[in-house]
């Protein structure tokens, strides 16, 4: 080695040395998420918390761990359970103290592309959603700073793996799960192996993508049920929020709480489709328990307001129909549809399982 380059290398040493106080640190090894073409790159991963291997492991392993409740019985992982597409099965979750949480607990699956949390979208990053059932009093009820406290001696390592340093704090509690769970990617269903070609639908399924897409022109003798103006498409999150007709006047006044408009008036979250089949039961306050109440509520009983959405007004297969009146046939079709949407390999992949079984 040339004099030079010696010193070069003792100059490199030197500064990686001062940057981290004098210690040597792992570096933590940068995570590319897979995801398919079509579900596109507006996705939401902020500078100052890249997606790392280590990361990723330490906030998989904070997802099921119970010592950030108070009463170390409750994690992540009870509302947000795997087999349900990171859902419970319960109208309403129950907290530390056994309350249950005003709405219903929603899906963790494709979480990269969402710009708005929560049914009301009160939340801007996955960061802000992760610290707010852990520190309400009503959910995980424990401060960033007691949970920080009692990870102490078991989790330093993996902080040092993941941030470099061996401080656990709740600001680096918040990112290791915010980086874990933009991982939960699903994209293995009926529906995607449909897009690449994988897969043949029936003619039930197919019958039932159309009129997802398809909107209702009675007049051109062309039926539809207009889901896709919502929904956007069922591969991905949507961050519109909409007034879906529960309601003449909505006992939640939803995304008005946050803006304090009256136009947002019982507005909440368009939500994700994918896996729908497993997520029961439906709506912000569950209320439906079948994918067939939910698209009857649709077909024949959206309720009127002021605020009820443009897309579902005048919606019908009817010339000066006042439902959108599907038949029977079609709504079978439909729900034949969003089955192919449940994805089988998500549910089981062992990458976003509980680490404390395997």
């Amino acid at each position: 080695m040339s004099r030079m380059l010696q010193i070069i290398c003792f100059i490199a040493v030197m500064v990686c040395l001062l940057s981290a106080g004098g210690k040597v640190y792992h570096t933590a090894t940068p995570l590319k998420i897979i995801y398919p073409d079509y579900f596109g790159n507006r996705i939401m991963i902020p500078a100052d918390n890249p997606t790392t291997s280590e990361g990723v492991y330490l906030g998989r392993m904070l997802f099921y761990e119970k010592a950030l409740s108070a009463n170390n019985k409750i994690s992540c992982a009870t509302c947000h359970q795997q087999s349900l597409a990171f859902t419970d099965g319960k109208a309403f979750s129950a907290g530390v103290d056994g309350t249950l949480q005003p709405r219903n607990t929603m899906s963790l699956a494709n979480l990269l592309w969402v710009r708005h949390f929560f049914w009301d979208g009160r939340a801007t990053s996955l960061e802000m959603q992760a610290a707010t059932p852990l520190t309400n009093t009503h959910e995980m009820g424990q401060s960033l700073e007691v949970s920080a406290n009692k990870l102490q001696k078991r989790y330093t390592p993996l902080f040092r793996n993941a941030f470099g340093s061996d401080s656990i704090t709740g600001d680096k509690i918040v990112k290791a799960l915010a980086q874990f769970e933009r991982t939960l990617v699903s994209a293995n269903s009926n529906y995607d192996k449909y897009l690449r070609g994988e897969y043949q639908p029936t003619a039930s399924e197919l019958h039932g993508i159309a009129l997802f897409y398809s909107s209702p022109e009675p007049t051109r003798h062309s039926r539809g049920a207009g889901c896709g103006h919502c929904h956007g498409g069922p591969k991905t999150f949507s961050d519109l929020f909409h007034n879906n007709g529960l309601d003449i006047i909505p006992k939640d006044a939803g995304r008005e709480k946050i803006t304090g408009q009256a136009y947002d008036s019982g507005r909440f979250r368009v939500v994700l489709l994918r896996n729908i089949a497993l997520t029961a039961p439906y709506m912000h306050d569950g209320r439906f328990t079948t994918l067939e109440e939910v698209v009857a509520h649709y077909n024949e009983h959206v309720a009127q307001s002021n605020t009820l959405s443009p897309f579902l007004q005048g919606n019908s297969n009817s010339v000066n129909g006042t439902s959108l009146d599907l038949n029977s046939q079609e709504k079978r079709d439909l729900i034949a549809f969003l089955h192919m949407l449940t994805d089988s390999s998500f549910i089981r992949d062992k990458r976003f399982s509980n680490p404390f079984l395997n």
